[in-house]
């Protein structure tokens, strides 16, 4: 029987379903360029060029990570870590904000132009409703503005202000500041807010202890997380 969900997505494509699920997943799961994944799959005899699979990764990354989202929502943890980090964009600085949680997993991301309170109150907004609650504690940096947008948009909730109890939040913007080298910076806010709205779902995905785990159980977690993605994809079965 015909996946009519499966055909539905790769509607016109000629090229196989599982050549451009692989493709996406190479991009969004391992710092590569474009370029970098054109010649991954010309190494197995698949001719593609690098703006078919940016095509790709818009589409198709896009719809996987849609479906991660919602697969995921209101599992995440309850202890918010909110980061900003400067982002260089054409001489023009622009702010990542990010919020992870407890575990590590990115709860949400948000490119804007401000460092203030009033940029600090747009993420909280976006945190509660994508999240459809508010987090037992919050914590931060030294940043003034995360305690008067609290103040406003969460005022029930524990707010722990301290560089050093921030580490989580600092170190999830890793990734990203190695694509940015990878891609040779990025060409506009724009293009920064698309990347890491699909990135950072996937990423969570494959999200998974290396040093906290025995080896076999490690194993098992990504071959789960291969699973779920083969079934996000709509490949068949492996």
């Amino acid at each position: 029987m015909r996946n009519i969900a499966r055909d539905r997505l790769y509607r016109r494509h000629r090229f196989l379903v599982e050549v451009i699920a692989h493709a996406v997943w190479l991009y969004f799961r391992f710092p590569l360029s474009l370029r970098m994944v054109e010649d991954l799959l010309a190494v197995r005899g698949i001719v593609v060029s690098h703006q078919t699979v940016r095509l790709w990764a818009e589409k198709f990354g896009r719809h996987f990570a849609n479906d991660i989202r919602r697969r995921s929502a209101g599992k995440l943890g309850d202890k918010w870590h909110l980061d900003e980090v400067v982002v260089t964009i054409r001489g023009q600085k622009q702010w990542l904000w990010r919020a992870v949680d407890q575990d590590g997993f990115v709860l949400d991301v948000l490119v804007q132009s401000r460092r203030n309170a009033k940029a600090a109150r747009r993420l909280m907004r976006k945190l509660v409703k994508g999240q459809g609650r508010s987090p037992r504690v919050m914590i931060t940096d030294k940043l003034r503005s995360y305690g008067a947008a609290r103040r406003q948009i969460m005022p029930g909730v524990e707010h722990r202000s301290h560089k050093g109890l921030n580490n989580r939040a600092e170190n999830s913007h890793q990734p990203i500041r190695r694509r940015e080298r990878t891609m040779k910076r990025f060409k506009s806010a724009r293009q920064l807010q698309r990347f890491v709205s699909i990135h950072d779902p996937i990423a969570n995905l494959f999200h998974i202890p290396r040093h906290d785990i025995p080896s076999d159980h490690h194993r098992e977690l990504r071959a789960a997380a291969m699973r779920m993605w083969n079934e996000i994809a709509c490949l068949e079965a492996a």
